[in-house]
């Protein structure tokens, strides 16, 4: 049976999985939710005989169900192979009381690689499928990873160019290195004046923009996402929860049916969605805790009901965290609202006009599976020292955002349940922070001499996506102002 998606917004016309992958955003401004979460159809205990890619075929194939078994086998298969430098695509590592997954192993060393590896095979496919014959403009704000993960595999994809939108002073020089560096005759990278907040909201203005959309019709363009806020960068990250608990079954640290808690380092909140996607599939979850930097918007929400942006956004060491509007909570809100799209609706234009909303009592009670935590930037120094002393092993700032999380979570509830924290980026991409928190002779050293550094430390290899970008040539000098950001596209595209 196909599995259709509709808009978080509105109750209109439900469209295809390749379409809402095409579309990125629904018309009214709305995020694309399936119908309903399907449920898995093969056994847990035999997904954990298979493969990641494999596993991801028994996920997505319930999603995006007007594909077919070859066409989306072909997309796994170019998106899953030798760009990652572990076979297993995600490794799950023991380190004391916790399970780190491993999700930095692929060609920009961020989590955001195990789902847009795959998003640009889904979209030519989509296209195809559809008779698309406009170029598709991918339109991104991002926060450090996601630009970087999607111009790598974008870059020069028939039929596609790339626009990412960072903030100029709100990224590691690691990051933004990454992007300015990038090669591909269709990609553009434009740092701006403000934060990625504002980045976030002037891509979802020229998204919703009808005017743009018609003159770039006109000239043989249409635009599409690949933020989290598009399905088909969601439905990929589901995976690897599904993949994890099978992980520890096959190993026999838990038995079948047995729950484990996910800890995940939280910004735009798509990466903790797939986890409780994961759990409404069958994976038997306990609890879902949401960490969070400083930027505590999403702790806050947890803790009262209220969303309120109205805050100092704080610049920190974890910078892909340093987000006060969370997109993808929308895709929550619509749950636990009972599908209410009017509802959503409602909140979400109340969080554009007064920067907040309050969930009824009702919503609340149906968040039981989520708790929240935060860890400042001391904390999270501390956990980085703390784990590499205890155990040797470097973990970057995002990931000691979740791990000092889970550990004051734990000292909390005394709950013992097997735990696997989200690791989201290698230590490479955050040297600088890294180093000075193991040891404080660090500070002040330059990034590139950190990374000598931090080798010898962990005695894990340099990855070739930061020794490529030492000496490599900045090709992507634009910066503009927030307010000029669709001036920009519009000359990028020659409109």
């Amino acid at each position: 049976m196909e599995l259709m998606y509709q808009s978080t917004r509105s109750e209109g016309t439900k469209v295809t999985a390749s379409q809402a992958i095409l579309k990125g955003l629904a018309d009214d401004g709305g995020l694309f939710v399936p119908v309903s979460i399907p449920k898995l159809d093969v056994s847990l205990e035999d997904i954990s005989k298979m493969t990641y890619q494999e596993t991801a075929y028994e996920v997505m194939k319930l999603f995006f169900t007007d594909f077919t078994e070859n066409e989306l086998k072909t997309c796994i298969e170019r998106a899953y192979d030798s760009k990652f430098d572990t076979k297993e695509i995600a490794p799950l590592v023991k380190k004391s009381d916790a399970y780190y997954l491993e999700l930095f192993h692929g060609a920009t060393i961020a989590f955001k690689d195990m789902a847009l590896s795959i998003l640009p095979h889904l979209l030519t496919t989509s296209a195809k499928k559809n008779n698309i014959k406009n170029e598709i403009v991918i339109l991104t704000a991002t926060s450090g990873d996601t630009g970087k993960a999607a111009l790598a595999g974008f870059a020069d994809v028939e039929g596609t160019s790339i626009i990412v939108f960072y903030p100029k002073n709100g990224v590691s020089k690691i990051q933004e290195r990454q992007m300015v560096t990038q090669k591909g005759a269709n990609t553009k990278v434009v740092g701006i004046t403000g934060n990625f907040d504002d980045a976030q909201s002037g891509v979802k203005a020229m998204f919703n923009n009808k005017e743009l959309a018609k003159v770039m019709d006109e000239h043989g363009y249409q635009f599409s996402s690949a933020n989290s806020i598009n399905i088909g960068r969601l439905v990929p990250q589901v995976v690897y929860y599904v993949y994890s608990y099978t992980r520890l079954l096959a190993n026999g640290d838990i038995k079948a049916g047995e729950k484990v808690n996910f800890v995940v380092p939280t910004g735009n909140f798509g990466n903790i969605l797939a986890a409780f996607y994961a759990k409404n599939m069958g994976v038997p979850v306990g609890k879902l805790i949401c960490a969070s930097n400083e930027n505590k918007v999403l702790y806050d929400f947890f803790e009262t009901g209220v969303y309120d942006r109205n805050r100092e956004f704080i610049l920190t060491s974890s910078p892909s965290m340093d987000i006060l509007i969370s997109s993808n909570l929308e895709r929550l809100i619509f749950r636990i609202a009972g599908d209410d799209a009017k509802k959503t609706a409602e909140m979400m234009d109340a969080l554009k006009t007064t920067g907040k909303y309050t969930i009824t009592d009702e919503m609340k009670s149906k968040l039981a599976d989520f708790t929240g935590g935060w860890a400042s930037e001391e904390d999270t120094a501390k956990e980085i020292k703390r784990v590499f002393d205890e155990t040797g092993y470097v973990m970057d700032t995002h990931t000691a955002v979740a791990s000092s999380v889970y550990h004051t979570y734990k000292e909390k509830t005394n709950d013992d349940t097997k735990t696997i924290i989200a690791s989201t980026a290698s230590p490479y991409k955050f040297g600088t922070s890294v180093m000075s928190a193991i040891d404080k002779k660090y500070e002040g050293m330059d990034d590139f001499a950190l990374i000598d550094e931090l080798c010898k430390t962990s005695g894990v290899k340099i990855p070739n996506a930061v020794e490529e970008i030492r000496t490599a040539p900045v090709l992507h000098d634009t910066v503009c102002e927030t307010k000029d950001m669709q001036k920009t596209v519009e000359k990028i595209l020659g409109l």
